[in-house]
């Protein structure tokens, strides 16, 4: 018997960031999905992988705001870790076989000054349990295929780690950790536990911040989808919350429009690698550029539709 066909969604252009904070066993990929079908929107996208493992904050993009993602996925992140000393597991985190247990003896002070030992660059090697690419293909798969491949050290920075808390009940150390893009925490973890000498692995993982942005307001799946649509559209902030700690230029209104059509402008403002720009309204929201000796030089622009629809909403 065929079954009935289900009525075709309407979608709809949408522009805005949602804080989204993912929940353990969904991957990024499959959250970004579900908001995006939440919303009817046209074009989503996401702005950094969390692992299914791993909770926290994951900001959607939708609409003109796909065009800033690069942004968040380049700035700093702020995490959340609980550490299982005495075990190490295959993947390096709490989902892998156990291969090896090691007695734990260590003080609140031992902990306190190896994790000060991995504050500032350090080079880490990707894990094979991870996206990165190696010949088209992510490392995960050749993991999952019982392959280890070569890789190479990436320089990575950590700024902070500050200790939460040390159960030595449990073995398990909290921390927060803030950090460049590209470092990987169960690395870090396993790097811990090998300078402590008892081994480790990642327990849980929860992103708290990602550049500017952070938890404070972020909603999950199931609050989202208890919600009508406009509720679930108030929730959406301008797009250039991603860019909100970047200096702003304001234009005259002729000079915007030139500017958005992408002809470089003549202004008097220092040399500034990145720069917001708006036109004379308050949230009038252009796009992204850059000074060089007097010229203001567009990077990603909105089309006058999407500002308009943004100035409207």
């Amino acid at each position: 018997m065929n079954q009935p066909l289900r009525p075709r969604v309407q979608r709809r252009a949408l522009h805005g960031v949602l804080l989204l904070d993912k929940p353990v066993g969904l991957s990024s990929n499959d959250a970004l999905q579900k908001a995006k079908r939440l919303f009817r929107a046209e074009k989503a996208g996401h702005t950094g992988t969390l692992d299914p493992l791993a909770s926290g904050l994951l900001p959607i993009c939708f609409g003109a705001a796909t065009k800033f993602s690069q942004v968040s996925l380049d700035a700093d992140k702020a995490y959340s870790a609980v550490l299982r000393l005495g075990q190490r597991t295959v993947g390096g985190d709490r989902e892998g076989e156990v291969i090896e247990e090691r007695p734990v003896a260590v003080t609140p002070e031992q902990l306190a000054a190896v994790c000060a030992a991995f504050v500032g660059p350090i080079d880490q090697i990707p894990p094979m349990h991870s996206a990165l690419k190696k010949d088209g293909k992510a490392l995960y798969e050749y993991a999952r295929a019982g392959i280890e491949v070569e890789r190479e050290a990436r320089r990575v920075t950590i700024h902070a780690i500050d200790m939460l808390g040390w159960d030595d009940a449990r073995f398990e150390l909290t921390i927060t950790v803030r950090c460049s893009k590209g470092t990987y925490i169960r690395t870090l973890a396993e790097d811990i536990g090998e300078r402590l000498g008892c081994g480790a692995h990642l327990a849980s993982l929860r992103r708290t911040e990602t550049g500017a942005l952070t938890l404070a307001g972020a909603i999950t799946l199931d609050a989202l989808a208890a919600l009508d649509e406009p509720a679930r559209d108030a929730l959406l902030h301008p797009p250039d919350c991603l860019l909100n700690d970047w200096p702003l230029l304001r234009l005259a209104e002729a000079e915007a429009a030139r500017f958005l059509s992408g002809l470089r402008r003549r202004v008097n403002e220092p040399d500034r690698e990145l720069v917001r720009v708006y036109g004379p309204e308050p949230a009038a929201f252009l796009g992204s550029a850059h000074i060089t000796a007097g010229e203001l030089i567009a990077d990603r622009l909105l089309s006058p539709i999407e500002v308009q629809a943004l100035l409207n909403s």
